[in-house]
């Protein structure tokens, strides 16, 4: 089934601070009636993420309603796991309480970044998200030593479940890296068990990077889309299906969408996210140069 472009929804002016460029990771939570706010990763001068948001009618999607003066989410305090930028991962709710998790930026040395993952927490729908402490919720150890991002987070009865991207290997070059998708569980979405174990892994030898899985629960199956590239050429969108969420068929690419024929999408479709709403599901992604050029949405064709 196809997917029908709505259009171009969002790109930073350069007016704000902590949003010189890019809108990276979209992701939507409704707010009410027809409205949702979308978080998105931004960048400053200093290239350092922060997470922004925007409001939209889904009735008219590409005309923004209102740009959220300060960030959601700025990078943490220096020599904190976060402090080089914070990218949007998900949000659960948890009754009243909303949960956003995060991948916190952290530059290396000998490698180019050693991600981690965090979580802030709002404790009313009008309240800010606030740092739920200073040091992250998923952290490297032995299973995951090289770097971790973008993870995706459901709440099944008392259980979380997460699926993140995590690194096997770095190299000489960036190339040389291998990122895929692992799997974790929680019984209170803030302490994590993890087997080390892969869901998604490399197609072939050339498909070296895989990351920014969203999940969501249909009655008779889970979905997830994510992202990968071949040896740093450019994102497309990626489709798999499970019946546990454990065991993963892959589909390949999401052939109802693709690079438009010109435009801010002409080179990559990356970092996606989906959402239901009144019977029609909407997919929303990142265009050119890691979203660079902003966000746009699309809706599943009947």
């Amino acid at each position: 089934m196809a997917w029908k472009k709505l259009g171009h929804v969002y790109r930073p002016t350069g007016d704000l601070p902590w949003a010189r460029s890019h809108a990276a990771n979209p992701v939507a939570e409704h707010v009410g009636g027809d409205r949702f706010r979308i978080y998105f990763s931004a960048r400053d001068e200093r290239n350092r993420s922060s997470i922004g948001s925007v409001l939209i009618d889904v009735n008219e999607p590409t005309r923004v309603l209102e740009v959220a003066p300060t960030p959601v989410l700025a990078p943490g305090e220096l020599g904190m796991f976060d402090d080089c930028g914070v990218s949007m991962g998900c949000i659960v709710h948890v009754g009243e309480v909303r949960y956003l998790y995060y991948m916190g930026w952290n530059l290396a040395v000998t490698v180019p970044w050693k991600n981690e993952l965090g979580l802030v927490i709002s404790k009313d729908p009008g309240m800010p998200f606030e740092r739920l402490w200073r040091f992250p919720v998923l952290r490297l150890d032995e299973m995951d030593p090289y770097t971790l991002s973008y993870p995706s987070v459901l709440r099944e009865g008392n259980r979380f479940r997460m699926w993140y991207g995590s690194s096997l290997r770095w190299g000489s070059e960036k190339a040389d890296m291998l990122h895929v998708i692992k799997y974790a569980e929680s019984d209170d979405g803030i302490h994590w068990s993890r087997t080390g174990s892969v869901v998604i892994d490399s197609a072939t030898p050339r498909e070296n990077v895989i990351c920014k899985p969203f999940v969501v629960r249909d009655p008779d199956r889970y979905r997830m889309w994510f992202c990968s590239r071949p040896f740093a050429e450019h994102y497309r969108i990626q489709y798999a299906e499970s019946k546990d969420g454990l065991s993963w068929r892959r589909l390949g690419e999401d052939t109802g969408i693709d690079v438009s024929p010109s435009g801010w999408d002409s080179r990559s479709i990356e970092f996606p996210s989906v959402f239901d709403h009144k019977g029609r599901r909407y997919l929303l992604y990142s265009g050119d140069d890691f979203g660079k050029t902003g966000f746009g949405i699309a809706v599943r064709e009947p």
